[in-house]
């Protein structure tokens, strides 16, 4: 098992895949093809099982011809009544929302604006609209383009992200559930919820079990609430958050960076959260867990 954020928070098979994304290149025989649409599938219905009755063959065949693109390919899955039934009519709207940016550009929403923009698109345009809103979008381009398969990027710390996203992307995806709804505890309801609608960051718990490493990441019921025992160091919320920093990597920053240790903890006020995750970021560090101090 290796050693890292990716190992420790429930996220290693993303950490695989993010290393090597499935690309088609020119030249590219069928076998590379068949192996690009099973990862398209994998990627946009949520490691879900697809029976040979339920493949898009049409599809299929006309990206093995060369007649559309990877992210064609994409649209044409996620707009397929097969997705659409598993994921936009079983579940609730914003679960479905949420999923759709997990598995169209591989991250969580940024916010409830973004997430409240999907819905009205939905109300105003209808469902193939709001597919299109994610594939067409410049972000996708940038991202994928036109050649290169969807993949999970939102979970590593990133420049310019927030720490609400950072941890809303591990409350996506943490876990080894078999798919994106089998398995998963919240079902077809919001995995979000109230943290959503109150653009809240959302505690990074460790696994429930060292031994079955990752089979659940379920905060205590009154993990909002959790006192502190620094007291007045807490801030206004009342609340101190336990960081820990691990797997150092340099990150193209040419001074020597405190981090050098394979493991480091802080103890970080609720309102300089923000503040300290961009500086364990930019000096180099990986964050392997936030949990409320009781």
């Amino acid at each position: 098992m290796p050693f890292g954020p990716a190992s420790l928070l429930g996220v290693e098979r993303f950490s695989e895949e993010s290393e090597a994304p499935f690309e088609l290149i020119p030249g590219d025989d069928d076998a590379r093809k068949e192996q690009i649409i099973r990862a398209v599938y994998k990627q946009v219905l949520g490691n879900a099982y697809v029976m040979d009755s339920e493949r898009q063959v049409v599809a299929e065949s006309q990206f093995k011809l060369g007649e559309i693109s990877v992210r064609d390919l994409v649209r044409r899955i996620a707009k397929s009544d097969l997705y659409r039934s598993r994921f936009f009519e079983s579940c609730a709207r914003y679960r479905y929302i949420e999923l759709a940016f997990r598995h169209l550009l591989g991250r969580a929403p940024a916010d409830f604006e973004e997430m409240r923009g999907h819905s009205e698109r939905l109300d105003s345009s209808g469902y193939d609209a709001d597919i299109d809103s994610f594939v067409d979008s410049d972000e996708y381009q940038n991202a994928f383009g036109e050649w290169t398969v969807p993949f999970q990027r939102g979970w590593k710390t990133e420049s310019c992200g927030t720490m609400q996203e950072f941890t809303w992307s591990f409350q996506l995806l943490r876990g080894n559930s078999s798919s994106s709804l089998k398995g998963d505890l919240a079902g077809i309801s919001s995995k979000l919820g109230g943290s959503a609608y109150q653009n809240r960051a959302i505690p990074v718990v460790p696994p429930s079990s060292t031994e079955a490493l990752g089979w659940s990441f379920r905060p205590s019921p009154n993990l909002q609430d959790a006192p502190t025992r620094l007291g007045v160091g807490a801030g206004e919320q009342g609340l101190t958050y336990r960081v820990e920093v691990t797997a150092y990597s340099a990150n193209n920053v040419r001074r020597i960076s405190r981090y050098t240790r394979s493991n480091r903890v802080f103890y970080v006020p609720f309102d300089k959260l923000s503040e300290q995750f961009k500086r364990i970021h930019r000096e180099g560090g990986k964050i392997a867990s936030i949990t409320p101090v009781t």
